[in-house]
């Protein structure tokens, strides 16, 4: 079975930084590690999240990871063959044996544009229900004048008499090894293999021109931080007629001074009184849309977790929304009157809290925990 994509195991995207990355092993850690999930995949899902995070958490390993996939040739060929990226081979190849190593690259042909990157901040609420906006993105774009050739109007260009199209030229070297081909970038073109010599007025002869183009963005609802969208056909405009880039829009969630997030589900702390707890009460919950009603059983413990069904994150893929969790945790009182102090030492003395059996008992669950006693 082929290896799961890092990214994919820590549920990140590709530019994700070091926080959202040890966030996101800690969080998994914490779901799939033996002693606390008994599920029968979970070491397996616990051992590929810590792989995943040591080669992304590691700056080296990451970019050759980023280059070469799990194909890493610093470690080893691994099955990568030669059709891995290896920094010039092909270079080389070509230098010695007249470019039996590969194609040569034809100047004039059609050249597909650069992707362009463009990171957009939105606000906590935004990604959720999702959001449509304008936005400017400066971008090279063919030259209306020129059409792209970089000539001046009723010119064009001429093919490069030192490379005669080519864009390289060659140096043959006879020596005891036999005879060397050498091919470097032509000088007199750069590559191009035509010269424009009356350049146009517009572009100066560069055939492209530095534009602000305004794109209508649709952001879909339930959209995380770090996910990309790809606007197909809006990055940098082609050469020789070749078709433009594409666009990704890397999206950045602002933080929400109530709400937290992990996945579709929505996470809350609401605070409770030492009476509510253990009287119980019936409290309002501040969900993404609306208010609602939430009924606390006599007893509740600090730290204990109600769930309210489908009030969480729209599903980015699939139907429905995740679930919104609200902790509990019971406030303890302060700047008590002698009275209230008086009745809280009662109340202690009748449920015997302060008895040396309670807090021997309390102790040695204490010890047990931590000594494994």
């Amino acid at each position: 079975m082929s290896k799961r994509d890092y990214y994919e195991v820590l549920g990140v995207g590709k530019n994700a930084s070091e926080d959202e990355i040890k966030k996101a092993y800690r969080r998994l850690a914490r779901e799939y590690h033996p002693d606390v999930n008994k599920a029968a995949d979970a070491a397996e899902k616990f051992k590929e999240a810590k792989e995943a995070y040591e080669v992304l958490s590691d700056g080296q390993k990451r970019a050759n990871y980023d280059r070469f996939g799990h194909a890493d040739p610093s470690q080893g060929m691994g099955g990568g063959g030669f059709g891995q990226d290896f920094g010039g081979f092909g270079d080389i190849f070509d230098m010695f044996f007249g470019g039996g190593g590969g194609q040569r690259r034809n100047p004039n042909a059609p050249q597909r544009g650069a992707d362009l990157q463009y990171t957009m901040t939105i606000e906590f609420k935004e990604a959720v229900f999702g959001k449509e906006l304008d936005i400017q993105i400066p971008r090279t774009e063919s030259c209306d004048t020129c059409h792209g050739t970089g000539a001046k109007q009723g010119t064009r260009p001429e093919t490069c008499q030192t490379c005669r199209g080519t864009g390289q030229q060659e140096v043959v070297q006879n020596t005891a090894f036999g005879r060397i081909v050498n091919r470097r970038v032509c000088s007199s073109c750069n590559g191009q293999g035509t010269i424009v010599k009356d350049k146009c007025s517009t572009c100066h002869g560069a055939g492209k021109v530095k534009r602000q183009r305004k794109i209508h963005v649709k952001i879909p609802a339930g959209v995380d931080d770090g996910a990309q969208l790809r606007v197909s056909g809006e990055g940098e405009g082609g050469t020789k007629g070749g078709p433009p880039g594409d666009l990704y829009i890397v999206i950045r969630v602002k933080s929400h001074d109530f709400f937290e997030r992990e996945g579709d589900d929505i996470f809350c702390e609401v605070p409770l009184t030492f009476v509510q707890a253990a009287l119980g009460d019936e409290i309002e919950i501040p969900t993404l849309t609306e208010k609602v009603k939430l009924k606390i059983p006599a007893g509740t413990q600090t730290g204990t977790y109600f769930r309210l069904k489908g009030k969480g994150v729209p599903r980015l893929r699939g139907y429905g929304q995740g679930d919104q969790q609200v902790r509990v945790v019971v406030v303890t009182p302060t700047n008590l009157t002698d009275q209230q102090k008086e009745l809280l030492r009662d109340f202690g003395k009748q449920t015997g809290e302060h008895t040396h059996e309670q807090h021997q008992t309390i102790f040695e669950r204490m010890k047990k925990a931590f000594l494994g006693e």
